[in-house]
């Protein structure tokens, strides 16, 4: 029997060619080319890949420009190959039975493989002299079957740790750098961190409703926007409009309600600014998607097809650079959710998200929720779903309002802001009480970070760089 089924590969091929990249994301993790039986379904697949990857509809046409690219127009241009990618196009085939058939071509795939691995065992059998120990008999048995088994999806094995440091060191050194990450925007945070926003990251910050997680995700967006970066902010909470009304306020230093109430334009000076701060958003690649009320599973498939068609990749296949913020974590739609309590759910996204960082090698800030324990407390035990949420981010901080001994203490010039880093895999975190101190303009949604509260008691009454005197420290515009 042969181990295919040739009815769920054209099945596959229909919903690329019906459904274009929002299919290609759902079974992209699943199935390659390879995963096909029929050769004329290999070489369509990856045509029918690059269509959609570059937004195309999957046409006639496409698909033989797609075909000269990849320089397989021979094989795709003859009549037959053309009359069956016509019947794909037209064929019927509902998007939500696509990853069920990609599971079935990848099972056979899987069979296929192991038939393979079990006919290497049988040569090797049929090849024993009798001269072998018994150990080397089972050797050759489980060999071959463990090498399978271990092998993931790229074919990688494990390997000496000494292999290719030469290489590394030669690359390290050929591409010096102040910085290994992107930055937040904010030093002390960045030092912290080890570096800043690493590739195959995902860092938390958490913190109670009011107290500046969308305001500080804005801030480290502007950052990275404004220096060329692209940046998706996908959003379970606020519509667009909030968006334009913090950012411009950030960049024009009009408050939010004065852009939101259209007042601004009353003034000549203020109308000049905020359309300054309009011009200057229109030229940062800042991408903003709204994820209210969406499965968790839609979600992540926005991020990889943004991935996909806004950043691309160089020319050795890594994911150019980019940053993608999620503000905030919290349950998503009840679908595939029964009999599941929301901080496992939280701890599945979270695993997930981790998961996709390091496919797609890419930085990822994630904002959660500090739940009632977070008032009082700075452990990791304060923020929802905490275990797992922990276990799987590379940085786990907490942005607070400061108390009012903490007010005291730090003074005018200590801001009203705290951040405490309490995991930091690449970084020294905020040990033994430290923290870093900042200044937050709900007004104007800005987030600016002064100086660390070590620094400031070594230095009460000096001037510290980075510390804009003096200020109101009253609690202003909330999240």
């Amino acid at each position: 029997m042969k181990l295919s089924d040739i009815g769920a590969e054209r099945a596959v091929l229909a919903g690329l060619a019906n459904y274009g990249l929002e299919a290609y994301v759902e079974v992209m993790d699943v199935i390659t080319a390879s995963t096909f039986t029929d050769p004329n379904n290999q070489v369509i697949y990856d045509c029918f890949v690059r269509v959609v990857i570059d937004d195309g509809v999957v046409d006639i046409p496409s698909v033989i420009a797609a075909a000269k690219t990849l320089g397989v127009d021979e094989a795709i241009s003859t009549q037959t190959n053309l009359d069956y990618i016509s019947d794909l196009i037209q064929y019927p085939v509902d998007k939500r039975n696509l990853m069920r058939f990609a599971l079935q071509m990848k099972k056979f795939e899987f069979a296929r493989d192991s038939k393979k691995v079990t006919k290497s065992i049988e040569k090797n059998i049929d090849n024993i002299t009798g001269d072998e120990t018994f150990d080397q008999i089972v050797s050759m048995i489980e060999t071959p079957l463990i090498d399978f088994l271990r092998e993931d999806d790229s074919g990688d094995r494990p390997q000496l740790i000494s292999e290719g440091v030469d290489d590394y060191l030669a690359f390290v050194i050929e591409n010096q750098c102040d910085q290994l990450g992107l930055s937040t925007g904010f030093a002390n945070y960045d030092a912290v961190l080890g570096g800043g926003l690493r590739r195959a990251c995902v860092d938390v910050i958490s913190a109670r409703p009011g107290v500046g997680k969308s305001v500080i995700s804005d801030n480290i967006a502007i950052t990275n926007t404004k220096a060329g970066i692209p940046v998706l902010m996908v959003d379970t909470e606020m519509k667009v409009d909030d968006h334009y009304n913090r950012v411009l306020a950030h960049l024009s230093g009009i408050p939010q309600d004065e852009i939101a109430t259209g007042r601004f334009s009353d003034d000549e000076e203020k109308y000049n600014a905020v359309k300054r701060a309009a011009e200057e958003l229109k030229k940062m690649p800042y991408t903003y998607e709204c994820a209210a009320g969406k499965p968790w599973e839609s979600i992540l498939n926005t991020i990889k097809r943004w991935i996909l068609q806004e950043v691309g990749t160089d020319e050795d296949g890594r994911t150019n650079n980019c940053l993608v913020i999620v503000d905030y974590l919290k349950l998503m739609s009840a679908g595939g959710m029964v009999d599941i309590k929301e901080f496992q759910a939280l701890g599945f996204q979270i695993q997930e998200l981790h998961n996709l960082a390091v496919k797609y090698d890419i930085p990822c800030v994630c904002l959660t929720q500090l739940n009632r324990d977070g008032i009082t407390q700075e452990t990791t035990a304060s923020v929802s779903g905490s275990d797992r949420i922990i276990w799987f981010c590379t940085s786990f901080s907490m942005l607070k309002e400061k108390s009012p001994d903490e007010l005291a203490e730090d003074g005018p010039r200590g801001g009203n802001r705290k951040l405490v880093t309490l995991k930091a895999r690449h970084g020294p975190r905020t040990l033994n009480g430290n923290y870093i101190n900042f200044r937050f303009e709900g007004e104007y949604a800005r987030l600016t970070e002064l100086h660390t509260r070590d620094q400031g008691l070594s230095n009460p009454d000096g001037a510290i760089e980075g510390a804009d005197l003096p200020f109101e420290l009253e609690n202003e515009d909330e999240d």
